[in-house]
């Protein structure tokens, strides 16, 4: 496995949330926050859309990884865009179903789809 991409994927999401962040500090302290309603708010509203996409593409490396075939990714990389925590919830849920009786976290987490 090369682990420069994922090196350079998970690098710039720190990097790029972090200074976001910081950026969103000095335009309004996160306390003020008050949602999409005032001007200064939306910073954080942003911040936080960011946040949770940064964490959907993170889920979407496993979800990568644990599935062969093209057409499967591309389906699920569309519904964890799309409907977030209820696509990734359903995910998990089917690799649950999947496991035998025996099998711990290992299997669930590392087990390819499709590969015996």
């Amino acid at each position: 496995m090369n682990k420069r991409p994922l090196q350079i994927l998970f690098g710039f999401i720190l990097l790029s949330l972090l200074a976001y962040t910081v950026w969103a500090s000095r335009q309004q302290p996160v306390t003020d926050w008050g949602g999409l309603v005032n001007r200064p708010d939306n910073w954080w509203t942003i911040a936080t859309l960011i946040d949770a996409y940064y964490a959907f593409l993170t889920f979407y490396v496993w979800v990568l990884w644990k599935e062969p075939r093209w057409g499967r990714r591309v389906a699920w990389f569309l519904a964890i865009v799309l409907l977030g925590n209820l696509a990734m919830s359903g995910y998990i849920l089917m690799q649950l179903k999947r496991l035998r009786t025996g099998d711990g976290m290992a299997e669930l987490l590392a087990r390819r789809n499709g590969v015996a």
